[in-house]
């Protein structure tokens, strides 16, 4: 049971060699910042993003130090149009080309509806379910080059119910049906676009948007008895970005150990 409980961090097997892949909302030490770090450990190039610019800075820093792949990246507010333009102007003089997308800036809270402003419930739907459309609307015509893929980042809690999280519920199941039918409108280009539904990855900016109670809590409702690490769902989201998932498209994984 301790190996379940403790799993070894894997191996690279060269899955990415030669791909360059563009990460959103990858400073910091969650999600974003792991599937770097693991597309590089599999042999790929990367171009990542965030609002944090201090973060950033370092997040590329420790990046480049592990002297695998070439990294490099930019400020990105995934609600600002022009700079989701510059972003991907960037990445395309950095690289010439992009293989894939990785669209994971979102943002939660804990709030009931009741208590809830117009403001809160805008800004949660503004960066996590608009962020996600401008970026892939922005993608897709680069990605026709190489038949490249995009993977959204979305949530358990787009199909599940859990009181204090309505707006984020409600932007998370948005991403989720934006996956399916625009995965519909880019097959013919060869695009894929498939979603990761995580239900709980543990890291240190959780406990800004929730309460320590609700983290261990909704930690305990897992088979395994903790939270995902930000490298096992990364995993998720490289193979769907890979190969290995060719015949996926407009699907949703879900990420997630809870109990039947």
């Amino acid at each position: 049971m301790n190996n379940l409980l403790t799993p070894n961090y894997p191996n690279g097997r060269n899955l990415f060699q030669g791909k360059n892949m563009l990460v959103t909302a990858a400073a910091g030490s969650g999600i974003g910042f792991s599937t770097a770090r693991r597309f590089l450990e599999e042999g790929a190039n990367v171009f990542i993003s965030d609002v944090h610019e201090a973060r950033l800075e370092q997040a590329i820093q420790t990046l480049q130090d592990l002297k695998l792949g070439e990294v490099d990246g930019c400020i990105c507010n995934v609600t600002n149009d022009q700079e989701i333009d510059s972003m991907f102007k960037q990445a395309l003089t950095r690289f010439s080309h992009l293989d894939g997308v990785i669209n994971n800036a979102g943002l939660g809270g804990e709030s009931s509806l009741e208590s809830m402003t117009n403001e809160a419930w805008s800004l949660v739907m503004d960066v996590t379910l608009n962020g996600a459309m401008k970026i892939m609307r922005a993608a897709i015509p680069i990605l026709k080059d190489t038949q490249g893929v995009i993977v959204n980042n979305a949530s358990v809690l787009g199909w599940r119910a859990q009181a204090g999280q309505s707006h984020y519920a409600a932007a998370k199941a948005g991403v989720m049906a934006l996956t399916r039918c625009v995965a519909m409108e880019t097959v013919e280009f060869g695009i894929r676009i498939n979603a990761v539904a995580p239900s709980l990855a543990i890291n240190p900016h959780l406990s800004k948007t929730n309460s320590d109670e609700l983290i261990s809590e909704l930690a305990s409702m897992e088979a395994y008895g903790r939270g995902a690490e930000p490298w096992e769902i990364a995993n998720i989201i490289l193979f769907l970005a890979s190969d290995l998932s060719s015949y996926m498209t407009g699907e949703i994984i879900s990420a997630s150990s809870q109990r039947a």
